[in-house]
């Protein structure tokens, strides 16, 4: 059985910093894509970006680009993200989720397996 728990979310000011953790179980996270989405009230889930399972590659939205980066630590087949200079925009639920594939993927259709999600808010 596949379960992702997320865990770092919480409140911070414009600015800030926080770190996001993804902690995988049955399911190793260097043979599959892991992803990672957003979702603001009232609006749809939104992708922030992947980490490929095989080498590691990241791909990012605009949105997110040069502020969050992705990383892993795959002896504890754990997927981080990292979010800098944090803006009120980017108040949200921060989801992880994993594919059966190992590839691109950019829509939230792409993952078969979600986490229940982190509260991350960021004050003005």
């Amino acid at each position: 059985q596949v379960q992702l728990v997320e865990s770092g979310g919480g409140l911070v000011q414009a600015g800030g910093s926080l770190r996001l953790s993804c902690a995988a179980s049955g399911r190793t996270i260097s043979i599959s894509t892991t992803g990672w989405f957003r979702q603001a009230p009232g609006k749809e889930r939104e992708f922030v970006g992947f980490m490929r399972g095989s080498d590691g590659t990241t791909y990012y939205a605009d949105s997110v680009k040069g502020r969050f980066t992705i990383s892993r630590d795959i002896a504890k087949n754990t997927v981080f993200l990292e979010m800098n200079s944090l803006k009120p925009e980017d108040t949200a639920v921060y989801s992880c989720a994993s594919r059966l594939l190992n590839g691109a993927g950019l829509s939230k259709t792409d993952y078969q397996y979600w986490g229940q999600g982190t509260q991350v808010t960021v004050s003005s």
